[in-house]
């Protein structure tokens, strides 16, 4: 199923929020963001529509938005299921890539000190790793370039470690990086301790964390994802867990209570 749902530092400070008196002001999570829709169609001439939702991205210490994230979907036209990934093509996988790229960064709109989160699919950098790394270097072209982040999703998290660090080492620049998308799984964090890893994502939406007992093994999986990273970025976290999810370890989130706008 394909809904592909960084905050590294040195890709820009988060700018605060200032309150009455000056002082900084907690902001609330429910902010609508913007939506852009286009369609596509593979090497068998499956037509698809593909959709890309601009979500606000909080850094929790601070509650405050640092960048922007580009959600994904993915749908054969006229169909409300989401589509396999697994019956894409990698020709097909690198087509959508390339598209994604370019409609998001009409999207994410950056501007000199912004930050945003684009998809990508990890067999597009793996098998197509110069190629990939061009398109985003020639998407950030411009006299004041934002810093980019890329989501990779589709099984970095069961590639050998080595094979994640050649391409860390391969994409990464001053102004662009990576962030791997991995299952909720705590044996499959732990596994990444050994990668140049900077960024987890996690999507919550998979992860019960309603109740106290279902809360304390979110809390060993979050721990578990800190002990591999610096940074964690939980996907979909409910809003009122954003204080116990920082206690735990994660530093950033895209809250699940949030609406997308048409544009």
């Amino acid at each position: 199923m394909i809904d592909e749902d960084g905050m590294a530092r040195r890709y820009g400070s988060p700018r605060p929020v200032v309150g009455p008196g000056g002082a900084p002001a907690r902001r609330a999570f429910g902010a609508p963001y913007e939506s852009i829709t286009f369609s596509t169609a593979t090497r068998a001439r499956t037509n698809l529509t593909i959709t890309l939702a601009a979500q606000p991205v909080f850094e929790l210490s601070t509650s405050t938005p640092v960048s922007r994230r580009l959600r994904r979907s993915i749908r054969r036209c006229g169909e409300r299921a989401l589509f396999e990934r697994k019956t894409l093509e990698l020709a097909d996988l690198r087509r959508i890539d390339a598209l994604t790229l370019q409609h998001g960064m009409e999207l994410l709109r950056l501007g000199p000190g912004d930050c945003g989160i684009v998809p990508a699919f990890w067999r597009s950098l793996t098998e197509n790793r110069e190629s990939y790394a061009l398109i985003c270097a020639e998407a950030q072209h411009s006299p004041n370039p934002g810093s980019l982040l890329v989501e990779v999703v589709g099984g970095p998290e069961q590639a050998p470690l080595d094979v994640i660090d050649d391409i860390i080492g391969r994409f990464e620049t001053g102004s662009r990086g990576l962030i791997l998308h991995i299952a909720p799984d705590i044996d499959t964090a732990l596994r990444l301790r050994g990668a140049r890893v900077s960024c987890l994502a996690i999507d919550f939406a998979g992860v019960a964390h309603d109740g106290a007992r279902d809360w304390q093994a979110a809390v060993d999986l979050i721990a578990a994802a800190r002990q591999s990273c610096s940074q964690i970025l939980l996907i979909n976290l409910r809003p009122e867990r954003a204080l116990g999810a920082q206690a735990a370890g994660a530093t950033h989130a895209v809250f699940a209570t949030l609406e997308p706008r048409m544009v």
